[in-house]
């Protein structure tokens, strides 16, 4: 028996064992309220100042952001109702759509989207692209806000939409904290509110409809559109056990398990009351990355013989199991599946380790400005910014393209492949909406 295959069968006996979650017999929570297990702890709760998932998750429930995008990556005014652009491109004036107040019932303000995208551009990595072409964040009146550009930038709406954290608005006395340290109150315009009294890290927490909030008048799509909530209530319940966790679930103690472990998957799947699905159908990319400061990798050499030699399936089938379903074989330098997620590298990746013998997320070459022990491409770099600038798809394409050329000869990392992790909920549960994270509105509970 493979290995996998035993860990399999010993999990799922165990299933059949599992104490009761909240110690007594299994009760239903009401159609108000959602019992939801996050993959992990909630433990920083500032999404702006974190790159946890986790925390991702919880920033799309509590707070809001200026746009967003759908399924089909458009983008789409979210807070915003729209904007114009000076025809020398210098200046974009966005419009606040009406309606948008803070939890504590302040209304949200020009001023408090100009102090949250100063922090977001100061903290996160997407935001730090966008804040090199902003000379400045300004409230014209409280409802109008105007970026002044350094050069003119087709993309600002784009990087705002697609940034893989947002920049999540909040009060502007909130977003003039220090970026280099976390907001402690959580006070967001989105659909759900945080009750604090009750968060018990590690155990425990919860979120209640925010019956101020006005959502748009479109169907929800992906980050975009209506963000109706239609539940009372929202408990995260942390429970660390994976066979824990599937077992409440089967019992109907918790509603909703955002990822059951890759074992417990064909268990699951037998279950005519649950649900398996991906959230994020582009999954996971996930690369090798070497220390390139250093020998033996500092020799682009010997990272082309690896990138020949590495077989995506070995590593898929252990991150993922065997289910082909769950993983692909990807050898681009973007995500497959995506608009610039083209399968250059193949020729590069035959994954034959004679062949290594013989030679014996966006792909940046920031050097030590990046991370310690970064890839280093002077031309990988200006081609990036030269995509930043494009205001045409094709053109971003080519220079996609080009970029990908370039990083397959002098490997930055090696694509190991792509794989999705499918969440689980019961079929009570309807309305579960994809995304770049789990997204709390427009999910009802029969």
């Amino acid at each position: 028996m493979r290995r996998r295959n035993l860990l399999a069968a010993g999990a799922a006996a165990a299933l059949t064992a599992q104490p009761r979650l909240l110690g007594r017999p299994a009760v239903a929570a009401p159609a108000s309220v959602l019992r939801y297990v996050p993959s992990a702890n909630l433990t920083l709760l500032d999404p702006v100042w974190s790159t946890a998932y986790i925390s991702l998750c919880h920033g799309y429930a509590v707070f809001d952001a200026l746009y967003a995008t759908d399924a089909a990556g458009n983008v789409r005014p979210q807070m915003a109702e729209g904007h114009e652009v000076s025809p020398d491109g210098l200046t974009w004036t966005i419009r606040l759509r009406d309606g948008l107040r803070f939890h504590d019932g302040e209304p949200v303000r020009a001023a408090d989207c100009v102090a949250s995208l100063a922090r977001w551009c100061a903290r996160q990595a997407t935001g730090q692209v966008v804040g090199s072409f902003v000379a400045a964040w300004e409230a014209a009146d409280d409802r109008t806000l105007r970026a002044r550009l350094h050069q003119p930038f087709p993309n600002l709406a784009y990087l705002m939409a697609h940034s893989v954290f947002p920049a999540f608005v909040m009060p502007e006395r909130l977003a003039q904290t220090d970026p280099g340290r976390q907001v402690t109150e959580m006070v967001g315009s989105g659909p759900f509110r945080f009750v604090a009294g009750e968060y018990v890290s590690g155990a425990l927490a919860v979120y209640e409809r925010f019956a101020g909030y006005v959502p748009r008048g479109e169907a929800a799509d992906w980050t975009s559109g209506g963000k109706v909530a239609k539940v009372d209530r929202i408990e995260w319940r942390v429970l660390p056990d994976g066979a824990t966790a599937a077992a409440a679930l089967q019992q109907g103690e918790v509603d909703w398990l955002e990822r059951p472990v890759a074992d417990l998957v064909p268990v699951l799947a037998q279950r005519r009351d649950i649900t398996l699905k991906p959230i994020d159908p582009t999954g996971w990319a996930a690369v090798l990355r070497s220390n390139q400061l250093n020998p033996p990798f500092d020799n682009p050499r010997l990272r082309r013989a690896v990138l020949k030699a590495v077989n995506q399936e070995d590593f898929m089938r252990v991150a993922a199991g065997d289910d082909p379903q769950a993983w692909r074989l990807c050898r681009s330098a973007f995500p497959c599946g995506t608009r610039f997620g083209d399968e250059i590298g193949a020729p590069f990746m035959p994954a034959d380790p004679a062949a290594a013998k013989a030679v014996n997320f966006l792909v940046r070459g920031l050097g030590q400005k990046g991370y310690f022990g970064w890839y280093e491409n002077a031309e990988v770099e200006a081609l990036t910014q030269r995509w930043l600038e494009a205001g045409e798809e094709a053109e971003q394409r080519r220079l996609s393209d080009a970029i990908q050329r370039i990083t397959f000869e002098t490997v930055p990392n090696v694509p190991l492949g792509q794989y999705v992790q499918r969440s689980a909920w019961r079929t009570s549960v309807q309305g579960v909406l994809q995304g770049p994270a789990t997204l709390s509105w427009n999910v009802s509970k029969a």
